[in-house]
């Protein structure tokens, strides 16, 4: 009888968590927001046509360093996180088609209608991982392996 009652805890225990963990999806809090921006987001096909042609396109990844490499990118972009980009204007040509990438495109969304209110061709936004779900493939980046203390010295 005790262990029936140990059973009877536990299927209850995992049953409360299984709806909780349910209704925390429906609420989004599992998943990725739905994208809101002005900015067109783009899908694979589109993109792969921009990068097509790689001297006309500027790629401007606002997602954090650890983010870059758990998840991976584009072979050439700039990395400039959303939160500091107003501060680096100067730093991205206005003479290309910008796309900005972020993990599910809601911050390149953001940071592509911004960019469009200064000013700049924005082609549209994307999001690495929706890009590789379509089977695109990303680039994963190494972080080297630290330098021995002897090598550092010379």
């Amino acid at each position: 009888m005790k262990q029936l009652g140990k059973l009877l805890i536990l299927m209850l225990a995992f049953t409360a968590t299984t709806v909780f963990a349910a209704e925390h999806d429906k609420a989004g809090g599992g998943k990725a927001h739905p994208y809101t921006a002005k900015t067109p987001k783009l899908n694979r096909a589109q993109l792969d046509e921009l990068l097509a042609k790689p001297d006309q396109l500027v790629i401007i990844d606002v997602r954090r360093p650890d983010e870059l490499t758990k998840i991976g990118g584009f072979p050439a972009y700039l990395s400039i996180q959303s939160k500091d980009l107003e501060n680096r204007l100067a730093f991205v040509p206005k003479d290309r088609s910008i796309v900005t990438v972020s993990n599910h495109a809601g911050r390149a969304g953001k940071t592509a209608d911004l960019l469009a209110e200064k000013g700049f061709k924005v082609a549209g936004a994307v999001g690495a991982q929706d890009y590789e779900a379509e089977g695109g493939a990303l680039t994963k980046i190494e972080i080297p392996a630290p330098k021995p203390a002897a090598e550092k010295a010379h």
